[in-house]
C-alpha cells in the first residue's frame, strides 16, 4: 500500500502510475493525476485547444488518418459517424437530401465560383436557414467555414429538438 500524497489515503501499487511512487514510499495516485491535468486543462483552455489544433495537423499525423481512412475499419468508423449524424439531425440531412436531388434533377442550378470570393473551385451548398430547403449559398470550404465562425444558421424545430 501506497499513501497519496494529495488525497491522503493509502491505495494498492496498481492505483499508481510507475513514475509517480517516490523512494519514501508516497506518491501521487492516478486519480489524483487525472484531476490535476483536467483542471490545468480547464483553466488554460485556449492554450491547449490550439495546441491540439496544431499537433493535429502535423504532416504525419494528416498522413496517418489519410492512410486511416483508407482501411476496412477506417471506412466502417466513418458509415458509422455518418449514420449516427444522419440519426441526429433529421432534418439537416433532409434538406441536403433534397438539395442534391434538386440539382440532379435540373431544379437547382450549382455555380461554378464561391459566392463568397468568386474563386472556382469544389462547393458547398450552405443553409442559412433549414426551414427553406433549396435557399441554399454556394460557399468553398473556406467561405463556408468562415460563415458558421461569424453565424448562427436558423434550424427546423425538429433538428432543435434532437
Amino acid at each position: 500500500m501506497i499513501n497519496c500524497r494529495y488525497c491522503k489515503t493509502d491505495k494498492p501499487t496498481d492505483e499508481f502510475y510507475q513514475s509517480a511512487i517516490r523512494k519514501n514510499g508516497t506518491g501521487d495516485c492516478k486519480e489524483c493525476i487525472r484531476s490535476k491535468v483536467k483542471a490545468n486543462r480547464a483553466k488554460n483552455a485556449d492554450y491547449y485547444k490550439q495546441f491540439d489544433r496544431d499537433r493535429a495537423n502535423l504532416p504525419h499525423r494528416v498522413q496517418a488518418r489519410k492512410e486511416y481512412a483508407q482501411t476496412e475499419q477506417g471506412k466502417e468508423v466513418a458509415l458509422n459517424n455518418n449514420r449516427a449524424w444522419r440519426s441526429r439531425n433529421p432534418a439537416s440531412y433532409q434538406a441536403h437530401s433534397m438539395v442534391n436531388n434538386a440539382v440532379r434533377d435540373g431544379k437547382l442550378f450549382k455555380p461554378s465560383q464561391c459566392e463568397g470570393c468568386n474563386d472556382e473551385t469544389a462547393l458547398h451548398g450552405h443553409h442559412c436557414d433549414y426551414n427553406k430547403p433549396l435557399d441554399v449559398m454556394w460557399l468553398c470550404d473556406p467561405c463556408h467555414k468562415q460563415w458558421h465562425r461569424e453565424n448562427e444558421p436558423i434550424y427546423c424545430n425538429e433538428a432543435q429538438e434532437a
